[in-house]
């Protein structure tokens, strides 16, 4: 089940992404102006190399001074200017593009992990069907498995895989792979199988088996996912916790499809919220973050510090609902995984100075559940 713990962390994640987009588009800018001001080997008229060297200059500096927001005057030539505009007018719009992208692409990866966690249910029952068709060995204990017939026979799970396409007929020969050199190679499977009394508890270990030893440990099939997921290493986790739950369901021969969240809608709001909310965060909060780090600018903190941040400083303004410290403790948890080891005190001092100033000046308003700890 996802929980907003989880979803901070993919927040935090494509907001990584996106300073990298920014910074290649910046680049980019740069690489234009290099290829407005290169002389044209196709002219027949002499080139003035000299020249295009220091409009090309010039022009690198304009532009840098309109990214600044330093420009207060048409202090220089025509072309310049113009290039200048030019290129800042492209890397805008390339930066509003990747935004789009990135926002939209946040939700995807999340409505994706449902697809995955369906994929880990239906290899189980992938395998079932390849030991049925064996005729050396007889797998019948795992064919007949009670757990394996549950997830075949789920109408819900039939219904998603045919909605997301996350079956594998694809990956049929992989499939056919990994059953005979890793399942029917396997200690724990072979034992099963040759046990003719297994009880509801063995039954039980060797689904927990197959998921997080055989499919989610180190290996092939991890590897597989892995190559279909950039994720893979944080949602992994959330996999096998929503696998786990759904062995557990387990009663009167049926299993229970794990919800990936309660609330999709209000999920996907508050993710596409806190992204937006972060991105465009006032410039007074940026030097209210400068002013409380000894002064240090914004964009000389290390990249997952200053996100960290700015995303606890979007969210305790636009989420009246949450409390502060819950917002503060949230992301120092963040610091511990994502950060070096002397952040988690850097940030906890600067989201807790900071938070008090907020609050002071009328920025940050709680109400509801908001309003518990902030009396």
């Amino acid at each position: 089940m996802l929980n907003r713990r989880t979803l901070r962390i993919k927040i935090m994640q494509t907001l990584f992404a996106f300073d990298q987009c920014k910074e290649a588009n910046y680049t980019l800018a740069h690489d234009l102006i290099d290829e407005r001001f290169a002389p044209d080997l196709n002219s027949m008229e002499v080139q003035d190399k000299d020249l295009l060297r220091k409009q090309k200059k010039a022009s690198i500096q304009y532009f840098d001074k309109l990214f600044k927001d330093q420009v207060t005057a048409a202090d220089a030539e025509e072309k310049v200017i113009m290039v200048s505009e030019d290129a800042l007018r492209i890397y805008q719009q390339q930066v509003k593009k990747d935004q789009d992208f990135l926002g939209k692409n946040s939700v995807l990866e999340i409505e994706r992990l449902s697809t995955l966690y369906h994929s880990v249910l239906t290899l189980i029952t992938e395998f079932a069907e390849l030991a049925a068709a064996e005729k050396k060995v007889d797998h019948s204990s795992f064919v007949n498995h009670p757990w394996v017939t549950a997830i075949s026979k789920n109408e819900e799970l039939k219904k998603q895989l045919l909605r997301s396409d996350s079956g594998w007929q694809k990956n049929r020969d992989k499939v056919r792979g990994w059953f005979r050199e890793i399942l029917k190679d396997d200690e724990t499977y072979l034992k099963f199988i040759s046990d003719k009394r297994t009880d509801e508890e063995s039954q039980r270990e060797l689904i927990r088996h197959l998921v997080r030893k055989l499919i989610l440990g180190a290996g092939p099939i991890n590897d597989f996912f892995e190559e279909q997921d950039i994720r893979w290493a944080e949602d992994k986790v959330i996999i096998r916790s929503l696998v786990d739950k759904t062995v557990k369901s387990f009663a009167d021969g049926q299993i229970e499809i794990q919800k990936l969240s309660l609330d999709w809608e209000d999920d996907k709001n508050f993710i596409e919220k806190l992204f937006k909310s972060t991105i465009d965060l006032d410039e007074k909060y940026k030097q209210l973050i400068a002013k409380n780090t000894k002064n240090w600018e914004v964009d000389r903190l290390p990249l997952t510090d200053r996100i960290i941040i700015e995303m606890a400083i979007a969210e305790m303004i636009h989420f009246p609902n949450i409390p502060v410290k819950v917002t503060i403790n949230e992301y120092i948890e963040l610091t511990k995984e994502y950060s070096t080891p002397k952040s988690k005190q850097f940030i906890n001092g600067i989201l807790d100075v900071i938070s008090k100033s907020m609050m002071e000046s009328g920025d940050i308003k709680k109400s509801g559940r908001g309003l518990i700890d902030n009396k």
